[in-house]
């Protein structure tokens, strides 16, 4: 999917695996017990780099649950308006595979990209869409848990 400016949705196209949860059988008690689930905090992690004409820079993190994830191009140039594919895939050697529809074109500070993610190693991609004409330097921020 090819946008340019507003915000992106990037469909990551990951199924979010379901949590079973079952009940104890209940015994005479009239006392009722609750527990809170332990809430985990995201990370945010910030790569830089330079992109050549026709190139790619990919960068790993690794997600440590299930969760949201958030992709925000926050710089590019020059030009500064220029657009860039950033997409979400699978470390491979030195490449980053990216995953089914975890891709799209925008320029920067258009908005953040959200997907789903379960626990793994990933990786961020910053690449030429074909309008390059010199390298490009970039900020790309991902939030994760």
């Amino acid at each position: 999917m090819t946008t340019r400016g507003g915000a992106h949705a990037l469909a990551l196209g990951l199924a979010l695996a379901a949590i079973a949860c079952s009940n104890g059988s209940s015994n005479s008690s009239s006392s009722t017990a609750s527990t809170t689930a332990p809430t985990a905090t995201p990370s945010t992690e910030t790569f830089t780099g330079t992109v050549a004409v026709k190139g790619n820079d990919p960068h790993t993190f690794t997600a440590s649950a299930t969760g949201t994830v958030t992709v925000t191009l926050t710089a590019a140039g020059p030009p500064s308006t220029i657009v860039m594919g950033v997409g979400i895939g699978t470390p491979n050697g030195a490449a980053c595979a990216l995953l089914s529809g975890a891709s799209t074109s925008t320029a920067a500070g258009a908005g953040p990209a959200p997907g789903i993610i379960t626990a793994g190693s990933y990786c961020v991609v910053v690449y030429d869409v074909g309008n390059q004409t010199a390298p490009v330097t970039y900020t790309v921020t991902v939030s994760h848990l």
